[in-house]
């Protein structure tokens, strides 16, 4: 892992690509219409594992019904799978950077997740349980490995940690589907008078209690972390990002099958109700995720999106990290008891407030980001980072 990179192949091109930064804000915006919803339901984070009720357009086809049932359908799953891959990319990019410098590799890199793993830590105990920081540090460890190692050797790591997941997702799903017709499960009394009216120090003390349960996810998760990260190196070398002719025939190709296949699959896996969760979250809509990729980058390459709204996804994906903590600090602020306390006050009241508590935040990220772009390069959270590993 010491030895240098000079002779390494490296991306074709050191410049800041445009379309990374957009698809970051998105990523980040996305993964809030997910949070959202865990920030303003009963119970909020502990509710996620004790049972949410979600509507059925089926059986009830009013039109708010059909309308959270679609913003939740376009964002569980996807734009978390975007932000790995997104991840992953990443990574590829500061190898390559250590390359062109002529420094081993991974070098000071274990030093940067150390530091991203405290940042989820903090982020985990002070601000949202279902943090990805921590996760996302200890995969990148052993892609940084990876990514010294050979090409042959990456594409066995990717496949295999594809099989292990899909592996546990053949067995998960059964089983789900034969605890279908139990006992209605509902959110736990104690968890939702927590988070109406508890104090924050009493939130942080349940974080800390029930540490295993709410850090399962990226437990769970990790082989499919893997290979989403491995999925991102493997596009950034192929020039998928990139302003070329190659970039926008991979891009197209991705949105071809990500949407093609993504969209039927996930559909499926929606109707399905409950006993299908493990399977759409975490096998279909990765899937879809690539589609998400694709479309926005032909989007972008046709100028179909509006400056000023390319300008703002930019800005919140040149500072994702600040803007992905920022969001969750606002909606505990915005929601919980010690708070405003809006997810009590307007329970029961329809899916509109939360679907536009999404909007409010969204619309402060993009201007904040925009203004503190104006005068600094990087965001306040990045700046921290980029000068405690200096």
């Amino acid at each position: 892992m010491a030895d240098t990179l000079t002779t390494v192949p490296v991306s074709r091109t050191s410049a800041r690509l445009p379309l990374l930064d957009v698809l970051r804000g998105a990523a980040i915006l996305g993964t809030l219409m997910t949070n959202v919803w865990i920030f303003a339901s009963p119970g909020s984070e502990w509710g996620v594992l004790s049972g949410v009720t979600i509507p059925d357009p089926v059986a009830d086809p009013s039109f708010a019904n059909i309308a959270e049932s679609v913003f939740r359908f376009l964002a569980d799953g996807k734009f978390l799978a975007l932000l790995t891959v997104l991840f992953g990319v990443g990574l590829a990019i500061q190898y390559d950077s250590a390359a062109r410098r002529g420094e081993p590799w991974p070098g000071r890199y274990p030093r940067r997740a150390a530091f991203l793993f405290l940042e989820g830590t903090v982020h985990f105990v002070l601000v949202f349980a279902w943090d990805v920081l921590m996760g996302y540090a200890v995969t990148a460890l052993l892609v940084a490995w990876l990514l010294a190692r050979s090409e042959k050797v990456r594409r066995r790591a990717l496949w295999t940690a594809a099989s292990v997941h899909l592996a546990l997702l053949a067995l998960l799903t059964p089983a789900a589907l034969g605890a279908r017709g139990g006992t209605p499960r509902g959110p736990d009394p104690a968890a939702v008078e927590l988070y109406a009216r508890g104090s924050y120090a009493e939130q942080i003390a349940f974080r800390l209690e029930n540490l295993p349960v709410l850090r399962i996810e990226p437990v769970f998760s990790f082989a499919l972390l893997v290979f989403l990260f491995l999925l991102g190196v493997r596009l950034h070398r192929a020039g998928a990002f990139t302003a070329t002719a190659g970039g926008r025939r991979i891009r197209a190709r991705m949105a071809a099958w990500g949407l093609g296949l993504g969209l039927p699959l996930n559909a499926a896996t929606a109707l399905g109700g409950e006993a299908f969760f493990f399977l759409g979250r975490y096998g279909a809509a990765p899937l879809l995720a690539v589609g998400y990729i694709g479309l926005i980058g032909i989007a972008l390459d046709r100028l179909w999106i509006p400056r000023p709204v390319t300008t703002a996804l930019g800005s919140i994906g040149r500072t994702a990290l600040t803007c992905y903590v920022a969001q969750n600090l606002l909606c505990m602020l915005l929601c919980y008891g010690f708070g405003l306390g809006l997810a009590a006050r307007l329970a029961g009241s329809g899916p509109w407030w939360v679907m536009g508590l999404w909007a409010a935040v969204g619309l402060v990220l993009a201007t904040g980001s925009w203004l503190w772009l104006r005068r600094f390069d990087r965001g306040p959270l990045e700046s921290v980072q980029r000068f405690v590993l200096k």
